[in-house]
Parts: structure tokens; C-alpha cells; sequence
């Protein structure tokens, strides 16, 4: 299961320099939804500070570290991104990606790149359901939560666009093993580093 949520994020993030319009908003399917936070014991979770990203999150275990470079010729450049993968009881596996693009991504674009960035998830495979989209601020910065079915697979998570960066904290897990406060847990505990 890592390898499959590793590839559908990755995949989907050469979409994200992709000319936008503004008609393209309309096909996310957005809702409103009320998310009530129950507190997760804390006492298996430790706290991980990515240098790279500068910023905190809780992890069930002690993640395991990616960092690779893909190259995108269509578009001239290459995608240098770190992955932080970690599971809890081989059911769930959580994932904190921080993908950096070349420094010409327009951050007034951010809210167009994260749709992208969803819609390339979507177009990856056609057995895809959004369940969800939504759009929503952290800490001032454009962010994206949305849940995704793929068979009797739940694809969950947060994406935020920060200048040139894109965090991805995702969660993947069999439909039966879905657990909404520890998704709510890892999410949440996302911090920036103060500069």
C-alpha cells in the first residue's frame, strides 16, 4: 500500500504547472462539511520536524524518508520532492509529501494548482470517487482537504500550496480500517516552523 499512495501523489503532481481556467473550479465537487476533532492518544505518535519542509507533524511511528528528483521534460524542469511515509499496524499508512517547484509557480494560482493537482489524482484511474473536495485557508495559505474511494480503498488528504511548495499529508487505508479521528490526529498536528 506505501508504494501505491507514493505513486498516485507523485503522478498527480506535474499537473499542478498546468495552465489553469477558471471554468475548471467548477468541476471539483466541493462541500461544506463539519469536522469534529476527537482527541487521539498521543502516546504511540511522535512528533517528526522536517528540515526540508520546515514544519512539524505526528506520525503513529517513526516515518521512513524518500527524497528523489523526476524529471518533467514537457515542461523543462525537474520536481525535486521528499516523501515521509510511516504505518500503524500495517492498516493505515500515513504520509507527509513536500514537493518543491521552480521558483516561477505563480502563488496567485495556488487555489487553480491545488484543483489540478486533484484532478490529475482523479484522471490517474478511472475507478477514482471523489467522495469530497474542499477548499479552506491553514495558517493563510491556500489548502485543499479531499477523500478519495477506489475500490475498497480510502485515499484521505490535506493539500496545501505555500509558494513554490506543495505539502501533501495523506492517509491510505482499507475501507474497514478507516479510522476518522486518527486522520483527524495526523492533519491537525501539521505546524510551519516559526522563521
Amino acid at each position: 500500500m506505501k508504494k501505491s499512495l507514493k505513486q498516485l501523489a507523485v503522478l498527480s503532481m506535474a499537473s499542478l504547472l498546468v495552465p489553469f481556467s477558471s471554468a475548471g473550479a467548477a468541476d471539483l465537487a466541493q462541500t461544506n462539511k463539519d469536522t469534529e476533532i476527537v482527541h487521539v492518544s498521543s502516546v504511540d505518535w511522535k512528533e517528526f520536524h522536517s528540515v526540508t519542509g520546515k514544519c512539524t507533524l505526528m506520525f503513529p511511528n517513526s516515518p521512513e524518508h524518500i527524497s528523489e528528483k523526476m524529471s518533467v521534460p514537457e515542461e523543462g524542469y525537474d520536481l525535486k520532492y521528499d516523501a515521509y511515509i510511516a504505518n500503524q499496524d500495517k492498516k493505515n499508512v500515513y504520509m507527509l509529501l513536500i514537493a518543491e517547484y521552480p521558483q516561477f509557480v505563480d502563488q496567485s494560482l495556488a487555489q487553480a494548482s491545488l484543483e489540478g493537482f486533484l484532478n490529475g489524482i482523479l484522471a490517474n484511474n478511472p475507478g477514482n470517487q471523489l467522495l469530497f473536495a474542499d477548499m479552506l485557508l491553514v495558517d493563510g495559505q491556500p489548502a485543499l482537504d479531499f477523500f478519495i474511494r477506489t475500490g475498497g480503498v480510502y485515499f484521505k488528504g490535506r493539500a496545501i500550496m505555500v509558494k513554490n511548495q506543495l505539502y501533501l499529508m495523506a492517509m491510505e487505508c482499507e475501507v474497514q480500517n478507516y479510522d476518522e479521528a486518527r486522520y483527524n490526529y495526523f492533519v491537525t498536528s501539521f505546524k510551519f516552523n516559526q522563521k
